[in-house]
């Protein structure tokens, strides 16, 4: 009952070889028509079902009514055996020829074959209905199969939606309409109302409302205006706006997420691998059996001929009840449904093998600034040892001209003459995690942390003030300090607060400013444990220290803003990227990907991964506790082949309706 799922790397294969020779376009077109052949696909297995099913009704109508021989009756039981049955058989074959003989289909030709030829054996009773019976049984769960499939393809497949068809550029002074992909950097486009964003870049002209719902999960539309960046997907609601374009289409947000998405099933969970691993041993396992029930207790009881049919038919009943359909269907298609369901809410997992992982998480470690805080430094107060604040702010900003560091932006907003008054700058220096160094007319300029000043023998002056402190030097003495202070997100409490209430263990901070800004933020958003003045190897390291002192069955995720802190990303169990859509580091590094800004969407991709895992758990308990009970009745000639469909079939559909649970998410 896997076709689809045994030949999905060929696929996914075909459909990388399409993206890169024909483009997004082109693979988008073939996308929609492979849907539409699933849905013609799935209209004629629903004719061939109702007819083979009637056939059947007919079949046994007349086996009541009429003295038919035995051949007669297998000729007209055939009729709906092949109808129904054709295409397993195939595969069953096909499985033989490419040796892959113990799958479902083999077990399943094998077992109804079996069934059909009883009735000709000495003191054997038919079992035309039953084989018949079995066969449809397990076309309807390979109809259900594949319409559970379907279904979480589609609800990944909405994101191909952002995607539009084509843009409107601006080139030799006129509106042109292309393709996207033709689109080059730098480059300027219209967006109309109405129209989404093709490519991502800076608003040149025009204010507008962006409906961001489609990448964010929000629903609040986002003011924009000139020197706005503005992401590929949103929709434009109100005003005309003239966009630069600032990345090539194939790197644009939209065109990343379908691409992390569409990947996420190369990534297997372990769930999913350890049921890959035990349908290989268990199948051969189940087939001897099979066979060693058939021959060793009629030559045990030394009565062959007259007991053979009997303990045959159990078997075949055997074989029927152990194909693994229900769990190497159920548990991919359960972590797939979670997958999208979590792109949904604009939460990217990149592969099942994370939703494993994050189901387990009982340690989550922030990284403060842009995180757990908005990220938006303000210069509070500059304190000069010469009482000329306004020089003092001049150096520290003219050192910060070439910095993409949130507190260079600050210096740089609180002195905005910096841009234009001509002053050199040159040899700059940034010391990762302390500071930069620059000559700025001449003069040896430091702006930097405490751990610079010590390192440069510089006599600094300490401060109870609370906010990130920022020293400077001015040709090796110091000159005084500079606070700039920033502002926990509106929800970073609430997003501690549900972590907690969803049972995770420890709730750490991890930042590179003074221990006095640490301690304050650590305390108003009530998490467990913190750590200040750390570089970026100092956190790598203290991550470490703490996935060594955790449980064995917990797992730690980091979260942080996916730039700064991309070793740290990595290092984790479960990196987690905030706000980072816009970031490739984000996307290199980190495991899951949230595309808006908001701490408390880190417990629902936590919600979302626990209640996936549940379920997946769920149908493997249910599908080996019936199995195991109808195998032993099978054995002891207690179960009939009805039973013996109700324990494959029946359990595969009910575990697929339960594993499609997950494209539904509840928001929070």
């Amino acid at each position: 009952m896997s076709k689809e799922l045994t030949h999905s790397d060929a696929k996914d294969d075909h459909t990388k070889r399409c993206r890169h020779e024909h483009g997004e376009h082109e693979h988008c077109h073939e996308h929609g028509e492979h849907e539409h052949g699933h849905e013609h696909g799935g209209h004629r297995q629903v004719w061939m079902i109702t007819i083979a099913t009637l056939l059947l009704c007919l079949s046994m109508w007349i086996e009541h009514h009429f003295d038919w021989e035995v051949w007669q009756l297998l000729i007209a039981y055939l009729v709906p055996y092949m109808l129904v049955g054709h295409e397993t058989l195939y595969e069953a074959w096909q499985g033989l020829r490419h040796g892959d003989a113990l799958n479902e289909h083999f077990l399943m030709t094998v077992a109804t074959i079996g069934a059909l030829c009883i009735g000709f054996m000495p003191g054997g009773e038919p079992e035309f209905a039953e084989a018949v019976a079995v066969m449809l049984f397990f076309q309807v769960g390979e109809l259900f199969e594949g319409y559970a499939e379907g279904q979480s393809r589609r609800s990944i497949a909405h994101l191909m939606d952002l995607r539009p068809d084509s843009a409107t550029v601006m080139r030799d002074g006129k509106e042109q309409r292309v393709a996207p992909e033709s689109i080059t950097v730098g480059e300027t486009i219209v967006v109309s109302p109405g129209e989404r964003v093709p490519i991502d870049g800076i608003v040149l002209d025009g204010t507008s409302q962006m409906d961001t719902a489609a990448l964010t999960g929000e629903s609040i539309p986002r003011h924009v205006a000139a020197g706005n960046e503005v992401l590929s997907g949103c929709i434009n609601l109100s005003g005309v706006l003239r966009i630069q374009t600032t990345k090539p289409y194939g790197q644009s947000t939209v065109a990343r997420i379908i691409s992390l998405v569409q990947n996420a099933g190369d990534r297997k969970s372990k769930s999913e691998t350890f049921i890959a691993r035990f349908a290989r041993i268990y199948t051969p396992i189940i087939v001897f059996a099979a066979v060693a029930l058939a021959l060793v207790p009629p030559l045990l009881l030394c009565d062959f001929a007259g007991l053979f049919p009997i303990w045959l038919h159990r078997a075949l009943i055997f074989l029927v009840v152990s194909c693994p359909c229900a769990l190497v269907i159920s548990v991919p298609l359960t972590f797939f449904g979670g997958i999208g369901g979590a792109s949904r809410q604009g939460i990217l997992v990149k592969g099942a093998n994370y939703m494993d992982t994050l189901a387990k998480v009982d340690t989550v470690v922030f990284d403060k600034t842009g995180t757990l805080t908005e990220g938006c430094f303000k210069v509070t107060s500059v304190h000069s040892e010469t009482n000329d604040s306004h020089y003092l702010l001049h150096m520290a900003a003219h050192a910060e001209r070439y910095s993409t560091h949130p507190i260079a932006a600050a210096l740089k907003q609180s002195f905005p003459e910096e841009a234009t008054d001509g002053c050199e700058v040159d040899k700059v220096e940034e010391v990762p995690g302390q500071g930069i160094r620059a000559f700025i007319q001449g003069r040896k300029i430091s702006v930097c942390n405490s751990r610079l000043m010590k390192a440069e023998g510089v006599n600094w002056q300490e401060s109870s003030e609370i906010g990130t402190i920022v020293h400077v030097s001015i040709d090796g003495i110091y000159a005084g300090y500079i606070v700039i202070n920033d502002r926990a997100k509106a929800d970073s409490a609430e997003a501690i607060e549900k972590l907690k209430d969803m049972g995770v263990k420890r709730t750490v901070m991890l930042t590179g400013d003074q221990k006095a800004a640490g301690e304050a933020m650590a305390k108003e958003l009530k998490l467990d444990e913190w750590h200040a003045e750390l570089l970026p190897a100092d956190k790598v390291s203290e991550v470490e220290r703490l996935m060594n002192s955790a449980s064995k069955t917990g797992k730690l995720a980091f979260v942080g803003d996916g730039i700064n802190d991309a070793p740290v990303l990595a290092r984790a169990d479960v990196g987690i990227a905030m706000g980072a859509l816009g970031s490739e580091a984000a996307i290199e590094s980190a495991d899951v990907v949230l595309m808006d800004d908001s701490p408390a969407k880190v417990a629902t991709a936590i919600r979302i991964a626990r209640r996936t895992h549940r379920i997946a758990q769920e149908n493997v308990g249910f599908a080996i506790g019936v199995k195991v009970a109808v195998l032993g009745l099978a054995a002891a000639g207690l179960a009939t082949m009805w039973m013996a469909a109700f324990a494959d079939v029946g359990v595969t559909v009910l575990a697929v309706l339960n594993a499609m649970r997950t494209l539904v998410q509840k928001k929070d």
